[in-house]
């Protein structure tokens, strides 16, 4: 059985902004090809559409900013910026790369605007930390808020990276997965 299913933002009810398909990443250019759609194993693709439904009422949406990230994807990323406390050793392999883990943030579902989370996402300094009181009081609220939409909603969460939430116990229930499982759909770039 196929374990990844596709997250469409229209049947999510949410939007899709993978940043790693845009030179707007740590990295300066795209990780994915041009035609990279976003993935999440069956398992973690539950937990996001009852997040989704949690925010709805409140007046905000999640944006993805990532998902399934392949294995080779993860080595690309480690290659440019070996960081552990912010990035997965792709030797240990990323909870990105099984598909079970999300990078997201918040907007406004009345005007689209992104709300103030106090960092950009991947910025791989302490005030990304999970309760880095440096930032201002409105990006405190709106990570605790983020925060207690993914945990309510069955995830768990990394606390270096205020963006960053997988699936409980991933590294003992999912294996790593390759882009080659999506065959003609693959995320990286083709020659």
């Amino acid at each position: 059985m196929f374990p990844l299913v596709r997250i469409d933002g229209a049947d999510f009810d949410l939007e899709v902004a993978l940043a790693y398909a845009t030179a707007d990443n740590f990295t300066g250019k795209p990780v994915y090809g041009a035609a990279a759609g976003c993935w999440l194993h069956q398992d973690a693709a539950r937990p996001l559409a009852r997040a989704v439904e949690l925010a709805r009422p409140l007046g905000i949406r999640l944006r993805l900013l990532d998902a399934f990230r392949p294995a080779e994807a993860q080595w690309l990323l480690w290659s440019h910026t070996p960081d552990p406390d912010f990035l997965a050793d792709p030797r240990h392999g990323s909870t990105h790369s099984m598909g079970v883990a999300v990078d997201l943030d918040l907007i406004d579902a009345a005007t689209g605007q992104a709300l103030d989370m106090g960092t950009a996402f991947d910025e791989f300094t302490p005030r990304s930390h999970h309760g880095n009181q440096d930032i201002s009081t409105e990006a405190q609220r709106n990570r605790h808020l983020l925060l207690g939409l993914m945990t309510t909603a069955g995830w768990d969460f990394y606390d270096h990276e205020w963006w960053h939430y997988q699936m409980f116990n991933a590294r003992a229930n999912y294996p790593l997965l390759s882009d080659t499982l999506l065959g003609p759909h693959g995320m990286m770039p083709r020659p």
